[in-house]
């Protein structure tokens, strides 16, 4: 029986690239020189900070052109909260990777919605469809392609 699984995984590689071309750029700027600014990659996150608020909010405004060149989704960040140590501003921003269950459950329920002929199971931090034609899966990628969710989805190992 053909099926697919929604997942939602960012290439930790792609990530590293896009970091380091944010670092280069920091270190181009002219309204960065002098400043004290970084951004940082570590196991659980990316922290970036900056000695005033504006400037978290022009290296982040980095971050994001540098995942955009690298064709990850932006929305993979989400932000964790912010902290003021002596002079520096920092601000900590998460990686989401895999597929909630509150989110997973939404993804059923809005394939069930459409009444497609197709069965949703979640499956961990995946969710997997399958159905008895090709075409009825297609459909449901689209459908989930145009639904405006939080996060981003990939659709992989589509077996007939």
């Amino acid at each position: 029986m053909p099926s697919f699984d929604i997942v939602s995984e960012i290439d930790m590689h792609e990530v590293t690239n896009a970091v380091d071309q944010a670092k280069r750029e920091l270190g181009n700027r002219w309204d960065f020189k002098n400043v004290e600014a970084d951004i940082e990659l570590d196991d659980k996150g990316i922290t970036i900070s900056a000695e005033q608020e504006f400037q978290l909010e022009q290296l982040l405004d980095m971050l994001r052109m540098a995942f955009a060149k690298r064709n990850i989704d932006a929305r993979a960040l989400a932000e964790d909260g912010d902290s003021k140590s002596g002079k520096l501003v920092k601000q900590h921003l998460l990686l989401k990777q895999g597929i909630e269950t509150d989110m997973a459950k939404k993804i059923v329920k809005m394939i069930k919605d459409q009444k497609m002929k197709v069965q949703a199971s979640i499956q961990g931090d995946k969710v997997r469809v399958t159905g008895k034609k090709r075409d009825d899966l297609q459909g449901a990628i689209a459908m989930l392609r145009e639904a405006e969710l939080d996060i981003p989805l990939q659709f992989n190992n589509f077996r007939d």
